[in-house]
């Protein structure tokens, strides 16, 4: 059977060519704000796009950030896209104003260090050697990127010497920044894999893999 995965509609994202993306990788795709069915599904994808504040309002509206908590307390996957990466960190600051987050990990959401802001176009990444998440894509793969703000230090330390610590990947556009985390159910990505090309939908079927 083909896992069942959510693409959550909170008002933000590219949904459609998620959603096409994901189906195109073997999964069956439902598009909905439904909390129900998106804590039932195999998979939720949480996209996002524009700004912080606006996501985490929208998320809050419809119980999202409260899915994705009892999602991820059950060990059951979740995939965050751009902005729906940045709402999983505890905070973000645009323009002076602080909102808070998901928290699902520490650190901060803010403008990226480079000359040239928005990052928009295709950049390569470092991917741990271990990733599961870039199994099978060439080292010098490009992904698409479109975003303002980032994560620019990585703050969490590992809480246990028997739990595996979250895989960071990165990538550098004036300065480095988080392009990808790894941890336990909870996958993201900075970059839109359903705008990557090959290399964005091998990525995408390796999420799906999991479920």
């Amino acid at each position: 059977m083909q896992p069942r995965v959510v693409i959550l509609d909170y008002g933000s994202g590219n949904l459609r060519s998620a959603q096409r993306a994901v189906e195109r990788v073997g999964a069956h795709v439902t598009v909905t704000g439904d909390p129900h069915a998106a804590l039932e599904a195999d998979g939720l994808v949480v996209p996002g796009v524009g700004a912080f504040e606006a996501c985490m309002k929208g998320l809050r509206a419809a119980r999202g950030d409260r899915v994705i908590g009892k999602r991820l307390a059950g060990g059951r996957p979740v995939l965050g896209i751009c902005v729906g990466m940045q709402v999983l960190f505890e905070r973000g600051v645009e323009h002076g104003v602080t909102t808070t987050g998901c928290g699902e990990w520490p650190g901060t959401v803010d403008r990226l260090d480079a000359p040239v802001v928005p990052h928009m176009g295709w950049n390569t990444v470092a991917a741990p050697a271990d990733s599961a998440l870039f199994a099978g894509i060439d080292e010098g793969e490009r992904f698409y990127f479109v975003h303002s703000y980032g994560v620019r230090t990585w703050e969490m330390e590992a809480t246990s010497p028997h739990l595996k610590p979250p895989l960071v990947t990165w990538s550098t556009h004036g300065a480095p920044f988080v392009a990808a985390v790894e941890n336990g159910p909870l996958w993201a990505t900075q970059f839109h894999p359903e705008k990557s090309g090959d290399a964005g939908a091998r990525l995408l079927a390796n999420w799906v893999a999991t479920l």
